[in-house]
Order: C-alpha cells, then structure tokens, then sequence
C-alpha cells in the first residue's frame, strides 16, 4: 500500500497509524519518494527507512552490493587485516626488544656472539672440504699410479673417492648456508639496533614529556 508524500505527513500528524504499524520510505527509479507499509520487492534491495509513528527515521538500510562490490569490500577487508597484523607483529617485536635487551651494547654483544658461533661452523666447514681435498688428490694420484702400471684400480678405490668428493659438495653447501645465515644474522640485528635507537628516543621523549607535565601541574599548585 502506498500513500503520497502530503497524505503520509498529514496522517502521521493526525496520529492516524497505530504504535505497530510499520511505514517505510524508499524512492523509485525515477527518483521519486515514496512511502507505504510495504516496499516493492524490487526495491527491497535498494536504500530505504523504516519510520516510526511519528515519521522519524528509526532504521535506515543500506542498498545491497554489486558483486564487484561485495569483492571490493573483501579485498579491502582482507587488506585491512593485514596491516592490522603487520602492525600487531611490529608492536609484539618492539616489545620483546625493549624487554630483552636494556642498551644497543647488549644488542652487540648478542650479535657478536651469534655471528662468532657462525663464524666458527664456516671454518669447520672449510676444515672438512680442505681435507677431504687433500684426499681426493692422493687418491687420484694413486688411481693414475695403479693405470700407470697397467693394473685394475679396486672398486673400492672409486668408491672412496666418490665418496669423498660427494663430502666435499656437501660441506660446500652446508658453508653456503651458514655464510647466508651469517648474513642474515648482520643485518637482522642492524635493523634491531636501528628499532632500538628509535624506542630509546621515543621513550625519552615521553618521560620528558611527563616530566614538564608534572612540573608544570606542581607549578600550577
């Protein structure tokens, strides 16, 4: 049931509709309002009030979303919870790194000390590629000896030395990775001592802030 937008007020104001009646306001294709108990079904999708007794607005409903919009409104909410737990994570790190070390000496010393056990896994890599070297020389060495002499080199003899070489590839490999992790261990705790600075000053800055506030309110007393 529609009523014109003269006829609706006028009732209203007369106290016409009953304290459970429902009126609802929409406005057409054309642009035109209207107001009914009802609302076409064709525009139950689209913008629209409910009025109370009095034609006050009491709920206003929203036209519902395109697809692109409803996809639109997903991208953007899965965006937005991924800087919120960018930030989250950066808080919860800011934290940990404020509790755990007290001066960027610390930060230092830790850093020195991790990259010194590093340092010391290179060099025992280094150690067991240089003698497995050296024994891949004395083998090859004693295989050409063996053809030299026109004898059958042991299978055994082939063995050991792929076996050594294959030693070789991996401690190659195994140093590879600890001079990345060496790396990343350099500059994970450049940026921390970088953070740290930053804290530091900000923290600094909030007790002298505090400070003047207690001054001047003591001052103000």
């Amino acid at each position: 049931m529609r009523f014109p937008s003269l006829i609706l007020m006028t009732l209203l104001l007369c106290g016409s509709f009953s304290v459970q009646a429902k009126m609802y306001k929409w406005v057409d294709d054309e642009g035109q309002m209207h107001f009914g108990d009802k609302i076409p079904l064709k525009y139950q999708v689209k913008a629209h009030d409910e009025l109370n007794e009095s034609g006050a607005v009491v709920k206003h409903s929203n036209a519902e979303k395109t697809a692109e919009e409803k996809a639109q409104s997903m991208r953007e909410e899965r965006e937005r919870k991924r800087v919120e737990l960018i930030e989250k994570r950066k808080k919860q790190r800011d934290r940990v790194l404020l509790d755990t070390y007290t001066t960027e000496r610390d930060l230092l010393v830790a850093r020195d000390s991790r990259l010194d056990a590093v340092k010391s896994q290179i060099r025992l890599a280094e150690s067991l590629i240089k003698d497995s070297n050296k024994k891949i020389a004395m083998m090859e060495e004693k295989v050409a000896g063996i053809k030299a002499s026109d004898l059958d080199v042991p299978e055994n003899l082939y063995k050991q030395l792929e076996n050594e070489k294959h030693q070789v590839e991996v401690q190659s490999e195994v140093m590879q990775n600890h001079k990345k992790n060496r790396d990343g261990i350099s500059k994970q705790f450049n940026d921390y001592i970088a953070r740290f600075k930053i804290l530091k000053k900000e923290q600094k800055a909030k007790r002298e802030k505090l400070a003047r506030e207690r001054g001047y309110t003591s001052s103000s007393d």
